[in-house]
């Protein structure tokens, strides 16, 4: 029994329905599982390319180990292979006319040789193709991935990892043409993005905001206001944890973690330029260089610049995104790896939103074009993010390894806008609004260090593997503003939204910075461990605990006049993690896991003092398969998450003197739901990602906390975020003679959404197209069409009073790159 408090049988109905459909569903896998092992001859379809990247594809497809000396492919080409092959015949076919030739080892293992070396060849730069797929994503082709870290800081493949986790790869960003991380995530299974203006997303998993990311396994805190995560041609792909992820991050919602993964330099020379145009002059450009800076190899470098410059189907909008990404990595031993790098990220969006389109006073939406703004010409909010890493990894003789990492990232904000109050009906039963404005400076720097020991051990006869660590992060938030009008009281003019010309306000006087100020400070120190403990031949358990030192100040101004002042400390606050993986056969597992995650809060008890940590747990349990070693990977999973300690208002009566409210630690959200994913390549050239998520999320008892819900027990909570929502990604390489051109698109449909303020949004599809075509070896052009239909609706809701989002229309965007 998981709580002595469960909601009444009805309102399990509509859980247990969609339990059985997905369960129906998951019928889909069982034709996958006639795929789970490969034939000795099996069926290719790879198309000519650099050599050493079709040999990676056959290597991976074929499941074989492949090892040679780099210096033998560089600059060869091979015509690729289409038809069944054994794996002999398929390596010939691969190598005809390269003068190359591959030997079998006898432990299995095959060796390329020049076809004029008689025996083996002595190799000093090695390049080794493993069987199946391994962390990085690039040059795979994939759709999924061999290995992840994200939810223990271990290397385990998602069969292996008892938690729901996604990864969006390098193939599937650039087959989509997903340039910004809220396009990346608004194809991940489970998550939704929503907007709180116009350069302000928020990003939801399983009812709940997600609060913080992860830069190569490094927290660092989400603040949408100021942090520019950029254009993603820096990330190598972006692993994505549902559910809480206490034992990474220490603070946080148990929403989930969103992991973005660097690419890392490499030891062969390869560059690429890209280039696009689109609807609304949506032009952009890219370049990508990576390899060794020595003739070692032992010292290697890698950059990538991008910018993107582009209009908006909103009246007066634009935006220009900056990204610079260098990297060095150096091998200062055989076992010792130090990695350097910083990266600049601008973000100028004049036009920008401070917040979105408003509504009548019922909710209801006005009759607007898609290209009506509800601010001034002159608005803009601006974002810039410097960030400096470091790394030094030490890999010992016992398989041991120890990692020290550390970031600092700094972000600026500068931005003048306006804000709608409540609407309001004239005489003539017009809408009108209030306008107020104003202008704000943010300076917000964060630190996140980490350390940790990590490998096998044995005990019992068993093989195990363990982590132990500790970690500290720091934000240090500096935010300034001031009035747009002289006197301070914010009002700019009363606009009818149905008519009035966003050019006819003059741009208003600024007061002086300064009149209103914020100092936040929060430091947070902790110390992890992992094990991963095999306890049978299929049965395996992972049990966690982290325990964290936090501390909160905080102080604003309003002139000279010091409010809302806080200080909070948390100390040995314990999260713990456990999780078992049984293995049914090779193919299939069933697993179940158990974690905790809190978050610190700033409401004031009757007392004064402030409120326990808001206190999240995640149960789930679910089914897994990995397909055509792991190319292929599914998986089902049911969870629960109940979120405890939310704030409920007193009786101002009751509040210590001094305090004008006061709250207890009353409030819970109990989410239940369903998740069903299916990704990786299915059959020879054909890419798919498929997932359903249903997700109910309710108030277990009454709470204030969250204005987008209604406070009573038994309501729906987050009545903003679909119940039911399925994503579908796809990508088809065509057969035969016709295999430079590829297919491809996305299906993205979900269930209504509401507000208590009456603002609704039916449920919707959106579909996606795509088609690209191989024009030489080094020339690729693809064409996308995102909207296809040119549906109209709200991709994000609110109040009557902004916040509320159209998505975007049909739109289009050709890319051309060439690689070298």
């Amino acid at each position: 029994m998981i709580s002595s408090q469960n909601p009444p049988v009805d309102s399990l109905q509509p859980l247990r329905a969609r339990i059985r459909l997905a369960i129906l569903c998951s019928a889909l896998l069982a034709p996958l599982s006639a795929l789970a092992d490969a034939p000795a001859t099996q069926r290719y379809q790879i198309a000519a390319g650099d050599l050493s990247q079709v040999l990676t594809r056959f290597a991976a497809e074929s499941g074989i180990v492949l090892s040679f000396d780099a210096r033998l492919t560089r600059g060869q080409n091979s015509a690729g292979l289409d038809g069944s092959f054994p794996v002999e015949d398929g390596l010939r076919t691969l190598l005809a006319g390269t003068g190359i030739r591959a030997l079998r080892e006898s432990d299995g293992r095959y060796t390329l040789v020049a076809a004029s070396t008689e025996g083996a060849l002595e190799m000093d730069a090695t390049s080794v193709i493993g069987q199946g797929l391994g962390e990085t994503t690039e040059h795979t082709g994939s759709y999924t991935t061999g290995s992840n870290s994200t939810a223990t800081k271990m290397p385990l493949s998602l069969r292996e990892t008892p938690q729901s986790v996604s990864v969006i790869t390098r193939q599937r960003m650039d087959d989509e043409s997903l340039i910004t991380l809220g396009e990346v995530l608004e194809q991940t299974t489970g998550l939704t993005v929503t907007k709180w203006g116009g350069e302000r997303e928020r990003y939801n998993s399983r009812g709940f905001q997600v609060e913080n990311l992860m830069v190569d396994g490094l927290p660092i805190q989400y603040e949408e206001a100021a942090l520019s995560t950029g254009a993603m041609a820096m990330y190598d792909r972006v692993e994505v944890v549902r559910g809480a992820s206490g034992l990474m991050e220490g603070t946080g919602t148990p929403a989930g973690s969103i992991n973005l993964v660097r690419k890392r330099p490499t030891r062969e020379f390869q560059g690429s330029i890209t280039g696009s145009a689109g609807r609304w002059d949506d032009y952009r450009s890219e370049l990508d260089l990576s390899g060794a800076l020595n003739e070692q190899g032992t010292l290697r470098g890698r950059t990538v610049l991008s910018y993107q410059d582009k209009n908006s189907y909103i009246d007066y909008y634009e935006n220009q995104r900056s990204l610079a990404y260098g990297i060095l990595e150096a091998d200062l031993d055989d076992a010792t790896t130090l990695s350097l790098g910083a990266s600049y990220s601008k973000d100028n969006n004049p036009g920008a939103d401070w917040n979105g389109l408003g509504t009548y006073p019922d909710g209801s939406f006005l009759p607007i074009s898609r290209s009506t703004r509800m601010s001034p010409s002159w608005s803009y909010w601006d974002k810039e993010s410097r960030t400096f890493f470091a790394e030094l990894e030490h890999r010992f003789d016992n398989d041991w390894k120890g990692k020290l990492s550390a970031t600092w990232i700094n972000s600026e904000m500068d931005m003048l806008g306006t804000f709608l109050n409540a609407p309001t009906l004239d005489a003539n039963g017009e809408p009108q609004y209030a306008m107020r404005g104003g202008a704000y400076n943010y300076d917000r720097d964060q630190k996140s260090f980490d350390g940790y020991f990590s490998g096998p051990f044995s005990l019992l006869g068993r093989d195990h593997s363990a982590v132990f660590g500790a970690s500290r992060r720091s934000a240090d938030w500096h935010d300034t503003g001031a009035a747009t009008t002289l006197d301070g009281s914010f009002d700019i003019a009363t606009i009818n939204p149905l008519n009035w010309n966003p050019n006819s306000l003059a741009i208003p006087p600024v007061g002086e910075f300064g009149e209103w100020n914020r100092y936040q400070q929060i430091d947070q120190t902790g110390v992890y461990g992992t094990l991963r403990l095999s306890l049978a031949d299929p049965l395996s358990l992972v049990l966690g605990g982290r325990a964290d030192w936090y501390e909160l100040d905080v102080v604003q101004y309003d002139g000279d006049y010091p409010y809302g002042a806080a200080n909070y400390k948390v100390t040995r606050k314990f999260t713990p993690y456990a999780g078992v993986v049984y293995d049914l056969n090779d193919t299939y597992s069933v697993y179940a896991s158990w974690t905790r995650i809190f978050n610190p809060q700033n409401y004031q008890t009757a007392g004064g003092s402030l409120l326990e940590p808001q206190e999240g747990t995640n149960y789930e349990v679910g089914l897994k398969a990995e397909y055509l070693q792991g190319r292929v990977n599914a998986s089902l999973a049911l969870f629960q998450i109940d979120l405890e300690n939310l704030p409920d208002a007193l009786p101002t009566s009751t509040c210590a003197t001094g305090l004008t409210s006061c709250y207890s630690a009353a409030g819970e959200v109990r989410s239940r739901g369903v998740e069903l994913e299916v990704n990786g390549e299915v059959l020879p050239g054909w890419n798919l990602t498929a997932g359903y998520t249903y997700n109910s999320a309710e108030r277990v008892k009454e709470s204030d906390y969250d204005p987008i819900g209604v406070f009573s027990k038994g309501k729906r909570y987050g009545t903003n975020l679909p119940q039911n929502l399925f994503k579908l990604g796809t990508s088809y390489r065509l057969p035969g003679e016709l295999n430079r051109w590829r297919v491809g698109g996305a299906l993205h449909t979900q269930s209504k959404i509401s507000t208590p303020y009456g603002v609704k949004q039916g449920g919707y599809t959106l579909v996606d197209l795509s088609a690209g075509f191989a024009a030489t070896r080094k020339l690729d052009l693809q064409l996308n069409i995102d909207n296809l239909f040119d549906k109209r609706y709200y991709s994000s809701i609110s109040d009557t009073q902004g916040s509320n989002f159209f998505g975007d229309p049909r739109s289009y965007r050709l890319t051309a790159k060439y690689s070298f």
